[in-house]
């Protein structure tokens, strides 16, 4: 039984759950940069060294982002050489990590063309994904090729966050990484909330009138039958081929002037 003051209900009854809300993160990058590695450390927080190069597979995981529940899709792209067949992911994340190795300078170079992949992409539609480029494998930095200021321009250039963190030993910064992803997506939601459709009515009083219009049949066209026009009327324009004599009363035509008569298709008149 239920009481005032918006207490809780004492029944057994369970109320169903609202779905969660879904983002989908892309990791891109070349073969050796580790994409594989930071999946399976976000994921089971353990790390693995060796994957095979050409699976390509999605996860899911519930996530506790800020105190937000989430649903939190991962694609580990496998692209051989570069962006190839981009289609698959670009219409499908929320987000994306570029990802490469600090220690392999060709690594670094591979990603600026995922950056300019999703740049054109960006132009192209109208919406915008986050992107987090990632410098991966920290914990090699004796051996390190690409320094952070030469990422974090890199970074700036493309307007995406940065970060460097290690798929072998910090799950943390593997963690943050990913909830950033998904604070970003938020945010560009707050930004761009979607579009509502506009639908256009016209209201305005009918008299009523006992008899229904009926049209007669003229150079081929069936005979159909018009009642009046409702309180809120929703006008659609007939094509060409199905246009038939239709006349519509505006508030103009119940002045003492006569009002003009305009011809908008052939066999559709509105006066």
């Amino acid at each position: 039984m239920s009481s005032m003051f918006g207490k809780p209900r004492a029944s057994s009854e369970r109320l169903p759950q609202s779905p969660l809300p879904e983002c989908n993160v892309a990791i891109l990058g070349c073969r050796g940069a580790g994409k594989s590695a930071l999946t399976v450390k976000f994921l089971t927080k353990r790390f693995i060294s060796e994957y095979d190069p050409n699976l390509e597979d999605t996860y899911t995981s519930e996530e506790l982002v800020d105190q937000q529940p989430v649903l939190l899709k991962v694609m580990d792209t496998a692209d051989q050489d570069g962006p190839g067949n981009c289609e698959r992911y670009l219409c499908w994340a929320s987000a994306f990590l570029v990802v490469y190795s600090i220690d392999d300078r060709r690594s670094f170079e591979g990603c600026q063309r995922y950056l300019e992949v999703l740049a054109l992409h960006a132009r192209g539609c109208q919406r915008r994904c986050p992107v987090l480029l990632l410098g991966n494998k920290l914990d090699m930095d004796q051996y390190r090729q690409v320094p952070s200021a030469e990422g974090m321009s890199l970074a700036s250039r493309f307007g995406c966050l940065f970060h460097e963190v290690s798929a072998c030993q910090d799950f943390a910064g593997v963690q943050h990484v990913f909830h950033e992803a998904v604070r970003a997506v938020r945010c560009q939601a707050e930004w761009n909330p979607p579009a509502r459709p506009l639908l256009i009515t016209e209201e305005r009083p009918c008299p009523p009138v006992a008899a229904a219009l009926a049209l007669p049949t003229h150079h081929g066209l069936a005979t159909c039958t018009f009642n009046t026009l409702s309180t809120v009327n929703y006008k659609e324009m007939p094509s060409v081929a199905q246009a038939k004599l239709v006349t519509v009363k505006s508030s103009r035509a119940q002045s003492k002037r006569k009002a003009p008569t305009l011809t908008l298709l052939k066999g559709f008149k509105i006066f």
